[in-house]
C-alpha cells in the first residue's frame, strides 16, 4: 500500500504541476525587492552619481507625511549606500542638514552596524545620528523606528525601549515600521517570548484600520516562532493561534490587487507561514498574488540565496499541491479514485 500511494503521488505530481503555473510568472521575470514606480528612477539617478532625485522623492514623503513610503525608501536607500556611495557622499557635501540625508546616514549606521561583529560597539557611536535625525523633523516617526532598531541592538531594557516606543506612536500610532521593529525586540530571538511577541501582534492587529499591513502581523508573529532554531517546547503556541495569524494576513493580502509591490513583504511573510503549516493551496494563491515582487525577508531567514529559495519554494509548493489533486481530471476536479 504506502508502494502504490507513493506511485499515484508522482503520477499526480507529472499530470498536475505544469498546469499549476498558470499565473506564476516565469522564473526569469521575477525580481528581488524591485522598487515602485517612485523609488525607481531615483535608484538608476543614483547610481550614475545624481542624488538629486533622491532627494526630492524623500523630500515629498516627509512634506506628504507619507510614512510608510519614507520608512521603506529610507531603508532600500540606506542598503543601496552600502554598495554604491558616490552619490551619498555627494549628497553630504552638498546639503549636510537636510533632514532626509540625516535620516538615511542614521539608517545606514545602525545597519552597517548591525552587519558588524563589533555591532554594540558600533550603535554607541551611533546615538549622535539619530538624535540629529529626530530633531531635524518632530513630526517623523521613522527616526524612531531607526531609535527602536539601534536600542534593541544595544541591548537596551524594557523601559529604555518602551520610552522610545511611546515617542514613536506619538507620531504615528499605526506605523508599521515601528511596530515591526517592536515585535523584533519582544521576540524570543531577542529580550521577549513567543508568547509576548504574539500578545503584542494580535493586540496591534485588532487596533488597526482596514487594509492596515498591521493586520498582518501576527503572521510576522508566526514567522518567528516557525522559524526559531530552538527545539519546541510544552508550552508552544497553538496550532490554532498560527493559523489564525495566517487567515487574517490571507485576508489582508485579498484587499490588495494582484502584483502589488505595495504588501509585496506581507505576501512572502505569509507564503512561508503557509508553507511552513504546509497548506500549500492557500501558499500557491499568495505566489500567484506575490507576481514577480519576491523580497529579501524571509527568505534570508532560511538561506543565503533568498531569490533562489523563493524560486525553489514556487516549485515545491506546485508539486505539494498537484500531489493532493485527483489524478482524473485537472485542479477543478472532485473526488479521488485512487485515494
Amino acid at each position: 500500500m504506502p508502494l502504490l500511494r507513493a506511485l499515484i503521488r508522482t503520477a499526480r505530481m507529472i499530470r498536475h504541476t505544469g498546469s499549476l503555473a498558470e499565473g506564476l510568472p516565469p522564473d526569469d521575470e521575477v525580481l528581488l525587492d524591485a522598487p515602485d514606480a517612485r523609488l525607481a528612477p531615483a535608484l538608476v539617478a543614483a547610481g550614475t552619481g545624481d542624488p538629486g532625485p533622491v532627494a526630492k522623492v524623500l523630500a515629498h514623503t516627509r512634506e506628504a507625511a507619507e510614512w510608510e513610503n519614507r520608512d521603506r525608501y529610507i531603508q532600500r536607500l540606506a542598503a543601496f549606500a552600502t554598495h554604491r556611495t558616490e552619490w551619498f557622499e555627494t549628497w553630504q557635501h552638498s546639503s549636510p542638514h537636510d533632514p532626509d540625508l540625516l535620516l538615511v546616514k542614521a539608517e545606514l549606521a545602525v545597519s552597517r552596524a548591525f552587519a558588524s561583529p563589533a555591532r554594540a560597539e558600533l550603535l554607541r557611536d551611533v546615538t549622535p545620528l539619530i538624535l540629529a535625525a529626530s530633531d531635524a523633523d518632530s513630526g517623523d516617526p521613522v527616526p524612531w523606528r531607526v531609535a527602536l532598531d539601534h536600542a534593541r541592538g544595544t541591548n537596551a531594557p524594557h523601559t529604555a525601549f518602551e520610552a522610545l516606543w511611546s515617542q514613536a506612536v506619538r507620531r504615528s500610532p499605526h506605523h508599521y515600521g515601528c511596530h515591526v521593529s517592536a515585535l523584533q525586540y519582544l521576540s524570543a530571538a531577542w529580550y521577549g517570548s513567543h508568547a509576548e511577541c504574539f500578545d503584542f501582534a494580535e493586540r496591534a492587529a485588532q487596533d488597526a484600520l482596514p487594509g492596515s499591513l498591521l493586520k498582518a502581523l501576527p503572521a510576522r508573529a508566526a514567522l518567528a516562532y516557525l522559524t526559531t532554531t530552538a527545539p519546541p517546547t510544552a508550552h508552544g503556541v497553538p496550532r490554532s493561534r498560527l493559523d489564525a495569524a495566517a487567515d487574517l494576513a490571507i485576508e489582508l493580502s485579498r484587499a490588495y490587487d494582484a502584483a502589488d509591490p505595495w504588501p509585496a513583504e506581507v505576501r512572502n511573510v505569509l507564503t512561508c507561514v503557509l508553507t511552513e503549516l504546509e497548506r500549500w493551496p492557500d501558499a500557491l494563491e499568495q505566489l500567484r498574488l506575490i507576481g514577480p515582487y519576491a523580497t529579501t525577508f524571509p527568505w534570508d531567514r532560511v538561506s543565503d540565496d533568498p531569490l533562489g529559495r523563493f524560486l525553489e519554494l514556487r516549485d515545491t509548493v506546485r508539486l505539494e499541491v498537484a500531489a493532493a489533486l485527483p489524478l482524473r481530471g485537472g485542479p477543478g476536479a472532485s473526488g479521488d479514485h485512487y485515494a
